[in-house]
């Protein structure tokens, strides 16, 4: 299976190093090894694995880096994300594969699921990202720090966790979310508060997209009522 070509139409040239797309398929390998005891994805093709997982979550990594999205969000302490839901890992650890410089958490209440990620770091020899085994909520009550980056894709009760996700995000912070074309109204309305780019749909899909959103600053929010009340 040639993994680079499956991937090319969602990364720029040159695509992914000799060595990231080793780490590509090592993490492959786990997860088809994983899934036939623990149901990681209800896809089974490894080529449908690449495609629509991986490709997918690499879309976004480098959706990311064209928007300017680098190491230096948080001055020296660089960019920290969130992968709220993180499942199997996706778009967490392709995000990580691709900007290792980045530092992640894959937050994941499920503990089979939070034990794979644990291994897929482990043999991928990651450094800088670690698993919190537990609930956004608990996050929020037990820690002071918030993303510069939380991404979120393919959650349960994605109206429930929309708003969630919105408070793990530092001031200047971005909200990354793979979903459904119909969700993105949705997230505009569950997040009023939020300036969202137009929606960049995903390579080879009907109805995927890639929605990024802001919280806006108190003078974007202060100028916003000036026009309605002008109004």
């Amino acid at each position: 299976m040639d993994i680079a070509s499956l991937l090319a139409p969602f990364l720029p040239a040159p695509g992914l190093s000799p060595a990231q797309l080793e780490q590509v398929r090592t993490y492959l390998d786990l997860l088809l090894r994983w899934n036939q005891k623990t149901n990681l994805t209800s896809v089974r093709k490894p080529e449908d694995i690449v495609t629509r997982h991986f490709g997918e979550s690499f879309f976004l990594a480098s959706s990311l880096r064209q928007m300017g999205v680098e190491n230096t969000a948080a001055g020296n302490s660089g960019t920290h994300f969130i992968d709220l839901g993180s499942g199997a890992g996706f778009p967490g650890i392709p995000l990580k594969i691709y900007e290792p410089e980045f530092h992640g958490t894959l937050m994941e209440s499920q503990n089979k699921k939070a034990t794979f990620l644990k291994e897929v770091i482990r043999a991928l020899k990651l450094t800088g990202i670690d698993v919190f085994n537990g609930r956004a909520e608990q996050w929020l009550q037990s820690s002071p720090t918030r993303a510069n980056l939380v991404t979120l894709r393919a959650v349960e009760r994605f109206e429930q966790v929309l708003p969630v996700a919105a408070r793990l995000i530092g001031p200047s912070g971005r909200l990354a979310l793979l979903i459904g074309a119909g969700q993105a109204e949705t997230a505009r309305n569950l997040l009023p508060s939020f300036t969202w780019d137009l929606p960049s749909p995903v390579p080879q899909s009907h109805s995927r997209n890639l929605l990024i959103g802001y919280p806006r600053t108190a003078q974007d929010k202060a100028f916003s009522s000036q026009l309605r009340n002008s109004g």
